[in-house]
Formats: C-alpha cells, sequence, structure tokens
C-alpha cells in the first residue's frame, strides 16, 4: 500500500456505523484487492459494537477515521476524504467486495484525462450471475427524473450475460462503489449531506457532468454488493428519502426553469400515494407527503444552491444521456423492463 510512480493512488473509503458484522465478511475480501497503490480507511460513524477495535487488531495496515457520531454516508464520505491519500476515492459500501483486479480496470479509464467518476460492474452477492439493484451497470434519468440503471429498471434485474460489458458513458454511478477524482470532489464540495441517504450520489454526478467531466462504467471492474444494508427495500423511510431527495436534485440541478418539471413530478408523487393507499400502504403514502413538506421546508435553502452551482458550473445537462420519454410508462404500461428495449434517440 505504497506509492509507485507513475500509477494513480487510491483511496478506498468504506463508510461504517455498528456494522460489524458486514466488515467481518466483506473487509477481508477488500484487502485482497491485487495493486500496488491503494489504501483502505474506515470511516466509522461513533459505533459501540467493536468494529474499531476489530479492524485495528485483524487489518493493523487499515486506517480507521473515527467520528463523535453517525454522519451517515454523505458526512462520514466527506470527513474521511479530507484524510485520504489518493488520487482517486472510491467510496465502497460496507456490504461489498470487489474482484481482487479491480483497480487494474479503474486505472485504465482514468487515463482520459476528461473522465471524473467511474463506476465499476456492480453484480449480486446473493446472486453473482446477476446485476445487483444498486447501480447494476450505470445509471441514468428519464425526463421526470426519475432514475435506473442499465440491468436493473424499477424491480426488474437482469442476468448478466455480458450485454454491458462495453466501458460506456452514463448519467450517474452509484455509491455502492464510486471512484472519483480527490480534485473534483474537494472542488464540488463533497457529498450534499442534507440529503442523508439516497440519491447524493446522482446529485454529485449531475454536478461532475456540469463541470464539463464525464462519467463512466467500467466493466473490466467488478464489485459484488449485498445491498439493503442501511434502509431495507419497503421500509417507508427509504420511502420518504427517495421521494424527497429526487425533489431536492431536481431542483438544485435541472436547467432552466425547473416550475413545470418540478410540478410534474409532484402530480406523479400524488397519484403514487393514492396507488399505495389503494394497495393498503398507508405508511408510504405519509412517507410521500412528509417528503413534499420537506423540500417546501427547504426551498429557500435548495434555491441558494441552485444558484451557487449556476454559478461556477457553466456546462449543461447531458442530454443524450437522459431518457426523453417516461420510464414508468414504458415499465408499467408498456411492459419494458430491459434497458435494451428502451430508444433513447
Amino acid at each position: 500500500m505504497t506509492k509507485t510512480k507513475h500509477r494513480p493512488f487510491f483511496s478506498i473509503i468504506i463508510v461504517t456505523w455498528n456494522a460489524l458484522h458486514h466488515l467481518k465478511r466483506f473487509l477481508p475480501q477488500v484487502a485482497k484487492t491485487d495493486y500496488p497503490n491503494f489504501e483502505i480507511i474506515i470511516a466509522d460513524n461513533a459505533s459501540d459494537d467493536g468494529s474499531v477495535e476489530w479492524v485495528k487488531q485483524q487489518f493493523p495496515e487499515v486506517r480507521v477515521a473515527t467520528f463523535d457520531r453517525n454522519y451517515g454516508y454523505c458526512g462520514g464520505n466527506n470527513r474521511a476524504s479530507k484524510e485520504a491519500k489518493g488520487d482517486i476515492l472510491i467510496f465502497l459500501n460496507n456490504d461489498a467486495y470487489p474482484d481482487p483486479h479491480w483497480l487494474a480496470g479503474l486505472e485504465s479509464i482514468f487515463q482520459k484525462k476528461e473522465v471524473g467518476v467511474v463506476q465499476p460492474k456492480i453484480l449480486s452477492v446473493e446472486q453473482p450471475d446477476y446485476f445487483e439493484y444498486a447501480g447494476a451497470a450505470g445509471g441514468f434519468l428519464d425526463k421526470m427524473g426519475y432514475p435506473f440503471c442499465r440491468g436493473r429498471i424499477f424491480d426488474y434485474v437482469e442476468k448478466d450475460e455480458g450485454q454491458y460489458n462495453t466501458p460506456s458513458e452514463i448519467f450517474w454511478a452509484s455509491g455502492a462503489a464510486l471512484a472519483i477524482r480527490k480534485t473534483l470532489f474537494e472542488r464540488l464540495g463533497g457529498f450534499d449531506e442534507d440529503f442523508e441517504f439516497h440519491m447524493e450520489e446522482i446529485d454529485l454526478c449531475w454536478q461532475v457532468h456540469k463541470s464539463g467531466y464525464t462519467v463512466m462504467y467500467q466493466p473490466e471492474s467488478i464489485v459484488y454488493h449485498l445491498g439493503g444494508g442501511s434502509l431495507p427495500m419497503g421500509n417507508p423511510r427509504k420511502v420518504y428519502y427517495n421521494y424527497r431527495n429526487n425533489l431536492l436534485m431536481l431542483t438544485k440541478n435541472l436547467d432552466g426553469n425547473p416550475f413545470f418539471r418540478i410540478f410534474g413530478r409532484l402530480v406523479l408523487d400524488g397519484v403514487a400515494g393514492i396507488k399505495a393507499i389503494l394497495s393498503g400502504n398507508l405508511k408510504d403514502t405519509w412517507a410521500i407527503i412528509r417528503a413534499h413538506f420537506a423540500l417546501y421546508g427547504s426551498l429557500t435553502l435548495t434555491l441558494n444552491k441552485r444558484r451557487e452551482l449556476k454559478a461556477k458550473l457553466t456546462a449543461t445537462t447531458p442530454t443524450h444521456l437522459v431518457y426523453q420519454k417516461s420510464i414508468v410508462a414504458d415499465y408499467f404500461l408498456k411492459g419494458k423492463k430491459r434497458f435494451s428495449e428502451l430508444k433513447f434517440r
């Protein structure tokens, strides 16, 4: 884990909070990384389950950054990044492990100066032949701001049959395994900690695009992800953050006048809330309502962020990476479940 000339140095940052069981299962695999220039930093959000003591005893070569409280994914990564020595930061979930040769693939694609962020191919720990929900083969947005992935649209996950084995440009990289140039991360101010959980990586990648850099998917680098380590699917808290953060992200980053697009999303959210009522999921409806009121309550702050971003970021949203139709309509009404069925142009 020492620097070698002419090869980038990677800082692998793993945020954790009371997840010793994940560290015991996955950290040994991360430590098997076969590359000369890297470090591993455990960013511990004030765990009280013995995580810090176990890491120091079992992996003395791993650096541990300890914090006074739980700062979540965004805050933990932001604070740990300040202690990182690498040219490139990798934010890796604590319930994920990489193929030992994963950094070589990242190294090759970061040779292109215009590349700011790279996501590996993300496969499932439990079903390694399938893509994993959180990121799969790279993320995109539709015209209304709904995120989806190559290899995973809503709840449909594709089997990895080599259909996404070509490095390609994507709109956003998954926070489960996201690599970014440290100088760029610092210039953008890191993750927006007001997001707390979910879509902070999409928000960041949107700003990477507006900084003139590209976001890439690299299938030659492979990571296996368990998923659901922080908030399980169907959790009302997860529903709240997904809806709230999507609205915050759109308000911050949409080009031009965002009013009509935001209003359209509010209407669609209302439809989702009614559907949840009809399905008996009253907690989900309440989560959506709370998400809307959270947007209204933070609107002044969010609009201030929007003005600041507009002043310092000169590039525009890469429209060729935005699906100019409704992924909701295509999936639920037309039955399009695979990325190959979508026509971007």
